[in-house]
């Protein structure tokens, strides 16, 4: 017989050598069959009690699923900008915060800041730095009763009532299986955005004494906009350092020391082929103590 779940028999194979012990013992054998088949009658009788499975409840609240409010996630899926709920949830790759597409992209018109922690996004494109969250908009639209239908219904609407055509969902189209060799892939697959027009290489010449510890830079190439001033190298050169409040970073082009609102562009344009070194604008940067 199967043994019970109950933990008042011993374990199965004791059972089993019981059997084998004696053939004089099978009247004991039909005697212990009769006992387990009334314990597996009592166990499956019990069952609907010990569980609740009768009326649909469980005997301990830890069993239970615990029913959330809505209002426990809306802070979770509620836009800052708008105060409704996600639509096309957007996020923010440098600190990700997540807003409307069409919230963030207005924002973006007249500011280059996250509206939540005031960080600078990009310096000329904040749009580059965005990113759709799809997976938060079907948490959303799995949450919110209704909301979905809604949204594409005014849609809808809005382009009925301005005789424009309604644009369909893009589906994913089925990639055909290849054949032969693979092909190659012609082109660089990264693009470097035409705004990022200027490379400069950051040369240390060195720092005199009581400038503290610093962390030296690890990367001296870096390409930037144009239309970013000595007062933002300096901001990387101090972030990316380390470096103390009290310590003065001078940059100097050529035989030129750079003030903090010069833009890269002038000061290429205004040196010339002397500030540059394989295309790369040259910028040296020393450290020094400020007077007090």
């Amino acid at each position: 017989g199967t043994p019970s779940c109950s933990g008042s028999r011993s374990l199965p194979f004791e059972f089993e050598r019981g059997r084998s012990e004696s053939s004089g013992d099978e009247d004991d054998d039909d005697e212990d069959d009769e006992e387990e088949e009334v314990e597996e009658e009592e166990m499956e009788g019990d069952t609907g009690a010990r569980f609740g499975t009768d009326d649909g409840e469980l005997d301990s609240d830890d069993d239970r699923e615990r029913m959330i409010n809505l209002t426990e996630l809306t802070p979770y899926i509620l836009c800052s900008i708008c105060k409704g709920y996600f639509i096309d949830a957007t996020t923010i790759t440098e600190c990700l915060h997540t807003f409307c597409k069409s919230c963030i992209v207005r924002h973006f018109y007249y500011s280059n800041r996250c509206p939540k922690c005031n960080i600078v996004v990009h310096q000329t494109q904040p749009l580059y730095n965005i990113r759709l969250d799809r997976q938060l908009q079907d948490i959303v639209y799995k949450l919110v009763v209704n909301l979905e239908e809604r949204e594409k219904k005014q849609m809808h609407d809005f382009y009925k009532e301005r005789g424009l055509e309604v644009p369909k969902p893009a589906v994913p189209q089925p990639v055909p299986p290849s054949r032969g060799r693979p092909r190659k892939v012609l082109g660089s697959v990264f693009r470097i955005p035409p705004e990022l027009d200027i490379s400069i290489l950051l040369e240390f010449i060195g720092a005199n004494e009581g400038t503290g510890n610093f962390k030296p830079l690890e990367k001296k190439f870096v390409r930037v906009s144009g239309e970013a001033t000595i007062g933002h190298v300096e901001k990387f050169l101090r972030r990316k350092m380390d470096l103390d409040p009290a310590c003065q970073v001078d940059i100097i082009c050529g035989d030129h020391l750079l003030e903090h609102y010069q833009t890269l562009r002038e000061i290429r344009q205004v040196i010339g082929e002397s500030a540059l070194q394989d295309g790369l604008l040259v910028l040296h940067y020393g450290l020094v103590v400020s007077p007090l």
